[in-house]
């Protein structure tokens, strides 16, 4: 049997639908008993090592929905996913809108929640 190189991998998979790719790792846990997954998770901060710690990720708290709240509402909605209730509960209270995300992306959520009122804090 030929030896298949990594980029023949890579390349084989970019080729695949999304449900082709979930498929593959469901088989990839079944035969190895293992979630590529994880690995992958376990994975990362190594490889980032090198960065700063404390800019690896940031939190994204809602202080404020000031007073266009029902745009602050619709925001934290589409960001977060949830409900009108738990969306309306944190535009509120405030709280952690995001955890764990990096700089650029809590650098975008922030910029949303501003642009529709919000007054936002990185953490």
């Amino acid at each position: 049997m030929a030896k298949i190189e990594n980029k023949d991998i890579i390349e084989a998979i970019k080729e695949k639908t999304i449900l082709e790719v979930k498929e593959l790792v469901d088989m990839m846990k079944e035969e190895f008993g293992v979630d590529p997954s994880a690995v992958a998770v376990a994975v990362a901060p190594a490889g980032g090592a090198s960065e700063d710690a404390g800019d690896v990720t940031k939190t994204v708290v809602l202080k404020e929905a000031g007073g266009a709240k029902l745009q602050v509402i619709k925001v934290i909605r589409e960001i977060t996913g949830l409900g009108l209730k738990e969306a309306k509960d944190l535009a509120d209270n405030g709280g952690n809108i995001k955890e764990n995300v990096s700089q650029d992306e809590a650098n975008e959520i922030k910029a949303k929640l501003e642009e529709a009122g919000a007054t936002v804090e990185l953490k």
